[in-house]
């Protein structure tokens, strides 16, 4: 458990009778962005929840940098930080006012104030009242607040949920940011699955309190198999000079075909051959299934 922050073991949690998580077994690794993906009412903000010990879990199933957290909760508290759901600040309050009250509870200096406002960039804005700031401008705020004590771990629920695309794009450089320069390992929860494919370098996916998929970008990407579009106007004498190269199309649509993808040559072969036998080739493309696609792919009933 050295090189991870995170680690379930066959984590359940019920609410009543309900089963909410599980059986699930996270792996989040030191100085990643592990994008935890899945639908409304998957589990996941009560899996942060029971991270944050909010939840109470059961011995030996949570652990913080190889902690149990049931036995080690202030120690591991202090190496985390954390904006669930909506951030908690005062609208009375200016941002900076907002960060010197939780300076004083965390009996952290003043100075960090002015450090995590500019860090999430908002030290123009700091002696504007709180309840005047953007959605977007609230969320980096609620960031701040979690960053002053320097937590080494940091749980975003759904961070970019109802922002405009200006305040996505700000919290994805932040938080990219936050691992690349300033040693940050982050778990970030969304159901917005093409933005964690913008900025995730490992992904959970879970439905239904049951962890579906674990593993890097690059492996997630491995379950999607590429195909190459072609778009013809000639669909029957460019499946025939197909069939005759030995391709079998995967799908055909209207005015395209798809076939599988081998390799960036083939595909230029394929090409000549296809003009070279009189065919018109408005274009011929690889396909490759976003994570959407792949998300529903691997959630779908069997």
């Amino acid at each position: 458990m050295s090189g991870l922050a995170i680690e379930t073991c066959g984590l359940t949690y019920h609410f009543g009778n309900q089963k909410v998580v599980d059986n699930l077994s996270l792996k989040v690794e030191k100085g990643s962005i592990y994008g935890f993906l899945g639908p409304n009412g998957a589990g996941k903000t009560t899996t942060i929840k029971i991270l944050l010990n909010l939840l109470k879990s059961p011995a030996d199933s949570v652990f913080i940098f190889g902690k149990d957290i049931s036995t080690n909760r202030i120690a591991s508290l202090k190496r985390m930080g954390a904006l669930v759901e909506q951030p908690a600040i005062y609208a009375h309050l200016s941002g900076k006012e907002n960060l010197y009250n939780r300076c004083i509870l965390l009996g952290t200096p003043r100075s960090r104030a002015a450090e995590m406002l500019a860090l999430v960039g908002l030290t123009e804005a700091a002696d504007k009242k709180a309840g005047k700031y953007s959605l977007g401008m609230k969320q980096r705020l609620g960031i701040a607040l979690a960053l002053l004590g320097d937590p080494e771990l940091l749980l975003l629920d759904e961070p970019t949920n109802g922002l405009d695309p200006n305040g996505i794009i700000e919290i994805r450089n932040l938080m990219i940011e936050l691992t690349s320069k300033h040693n940050k390992t982050i778990l970030v929860s969304s159901h917005l699955l093409a933005e964690i494919e913008r900025i995730a370098t490992h992904v959970g996916i879970i439905n239904k309190g049951q962890l579906l998929f674990q593993g890097t970008i690059n492996e997630l990407q491995t379950l999607n198999k590429p195909v190459v579009e072609i778009e013809t106007d000639a669909i029957e004498a460019t499946l025939g000079i197909l069939a005759a190269e030995g391709y079998t199309p995967e799908q055909i649509k209207t005015g395209t075909i798809q076939i599988p993808y081998t390799s960036k040559a083939e595909t230029g072969r394929i090409n000549t051959v296809l003009v070279q036998g009189g065919n018109t080739i408005s274009s011929i493309h690889l396909v490759r299934k976003d994570l959407e696609h792949l998300f529903l792919d691997i959630t779908k009933p069997n």
